[in-house]
């Protein structure tokens, strides 16, 4: 019982860090590769764990969110729903150990373009004499890559969503977080229908219905608590979260 309390609460901490920032998969992974799980079952165990938590959360949110650039709101969630089912297939084919040695540094460059974006997008516009605005093409490109990142490993996925959309759009971190919810979720439903199949997430029933628990239980608080925190210290706790969670697992490198 003390195991499953343990699950349960690092899936209430998951479920709090995806609704307010991103990074709950560095708490949901380490939790269940310590109770004897594989890095890859684990990998597929916290995914499926995790989705109740980010629906809840995208619920709760389901009124604010903003389109992201010229791109529609439908055209992403789909994006998004194929990129991430391409990545869950790639991790069921293929060694995690590529991703796992890049996610270090492709997570500083997310936080490094979460904290500077907006202000370097600024200084590219004054400088080329024009705003600078991705097509919906190059949105929905660069979103299915990350999906597809989502699919696979999906640390920091929405972290380096509101990157993209920071550094390519000039999109406020705290506004744009109800979509980066969004398209989280779409990102990680479409990776565990196909867990669900083909993986053993399955495998530890009991761990996974404890912190499936957890995950909706923090989802729906961190949802809730996000939206009453100001926009300015909601942008804090996102550009905290995201250095935090690439030092993290720099270390754990």
């Amino acid at each position: 019982m003390s195991d499953l309390l343990l699950v349960l609460l690092a899936g209430v901490a998951a479920g709090v860090l995806n609704a307010m920032g991103g990074g709950g998969t560095f708490v949901a992974l380490p939790a269940l590769v310590a109770f004897g799980l594989s890095p890859v079952t684990a990998n597929a165990l916290s995914r499926v764990a995790l989705v109740p938590g980010a629906v809840t959360s995208a619920w709760v949110y389901r009124r604010e969110l903003t389109p992201v650039g010229a791109a529609s709101t439908k055209a992403l969630t789909v994006i998004s729903a194929i990129g991430g089912g391409v990545g869950a297939g790639l991790l069921l084919a293929l060694p995690a150990s590529s991703f796992d040695a890049a996610a270090p540094w492709l997570l500083a460059f997310a936080t490094v373009l979460l904290a500077c974006g907006r202000r370097l997008s600024q200084l590219l516009s004054s400088a080329l004499g024009r705003s600078i605005r991705m097509s919906s093409r190059t949105i929905l490109i660069g979103q299915f890559f990350l999906a597809v990142y989502g699919g696979y490993f999906g640390g920091a996925v929405g972290i380096m969503m509101l990157a993209l959309w920071t550094i390519g759009l000039g999109l406020d971190a705290a506004v744009s977080n109800p979509m980066r919810i969004a398209q989280f979720a779409a990102v990680y439903l479409s990776a565990t229908a196909l867990f669900l199949v083909a993986s053993d997430a399955l495998s530890a029933p009991l761990l996974l219905t404890a912190m499936l628990i957890g995950a909706v239980a923090g989802g729906f608080a961190g949802a809730h608590l996000a939206r009453r925190l100001p926009a300015w210290l909601l942008r804090s706790v996102i550009l905290t979260t995201a250095a935090t969670t690439t030092v993290l697992y720099f270390l754990r490198g």
